[in-house]
């Protein structure tokens, strides 16, 4: 999974990565469904593990243009895994409350405690998204937010938080793809927001947006990854992938038994 993360802003640009890209599975479609299902029993365990030994938390961030994947990703991931301890916050536009404080207020809350995983479907990141693209806020206000989100991740790095931050890499092509099919099937008009259009209108725009922002906040111990996204099922083996490989890398173990238990009788 190396070939997909960014720890620094050495060398990085957005299109050194194929949305397309494939390479990570070179088996058949039937073998990947056999090895994404694998992979997920594997993180289901180790979910398990993390939840049972109570010492580390996990903090997945998602970001990805409109139709990216990130409700797909999550819903095909984390399929199997105990819901007691997986949590998914979705940060849509901020409310009257959240705008009067800083634009960090709204999310520290949900960050992970001891034991789980939590997800954030979009995040902190749309104040240097959105925000940004948008001129919701002069550049100036904008631009200093990136120190601000560095520091507030490691500051949760320092106090025992794993950090994996995903953008979902996909094509303009694929993006338009997949609003077509929003509005050719009924059943998934509901999905379509002519909003998205507009967006879609300043796709430069927002791919310069999501360069810096993945350039100035990447660090070695809150890494993206930037993950080809066009191709689904490849999308899910690359993110399932990356999570098992980061909880593996927290050598958890199971909390010691209580003493005696070999002598209890249960009648």
């Amino acid at each position: 999974m190396d070939q997909y993360r960014v720890t620094s802003a050495a060398g990085f640009s957005l299109a050194q990565f194929s949305p397309g890209d494939t390479s990570a599975f070179e088996g058949s479609r039937d073998e990947a469904k056999k090895h994404l299902k694998n992979l997920r029993k594997e993180l289901a365990e180790l979910q398990f593990l993390l939840w049972a030994e109570d010492k580390h938390k996990l903090l997945v961030v998602l970001q990805a243009m409109d139709t990216g994947g990130k409700d797909g990703t999550i819903r095909n991931v984390f399929k199997g895994v105990n819901p007691q301890g997986v949590w998914v916050t979705n940060f849509k536009a901020p409310t009257a409350e959240e705008l009067a404080h800083d634009y960090l207020w709204r999310v520290h809350p949900h960050a992970p405690g001891n034991g789980e995983i939590v997800v954030f479907n979009r995040s902190h990141y749309e104040d240097v998204l959105v925000v940004r693209v948008l001129d919701l806020v002069p550049s100036q206000r904008w631009g200093r937010r990136y120190d601000h989100i560095v520091d507030f991740e490691q500051r949760l790095v320092d106090e025992g938080t794993t950090i994996v931050k995903i953008y979902l890499n996909i094509s303009k092509d694929e993006q338009a793809g997949r609003l077509q099919a929003r509005l050719d099937d009924p059943e998934r008009n509901w999905k379509f927001n002519a909003g998205d259009l507009d967006h879609r209108k300043l796709w430069d725009e927002y791919m310069a947006a999501y360069e810096d922002a993945i350039a100035r906040t990447a660090t070695a111990t809150a890494p993206w990854y930037v993950v080809p996204a066009n191709a689904k099922w490849h999308r899910n083996i690359v993110v399932t992938q990356i999570l098992v490989d980061t909880l593996k890398a927290l050598d958890m173990k199971f909390p010691e038994p209580e003493a005696g238990l070999d002598t209890i009788v249960i009648e």
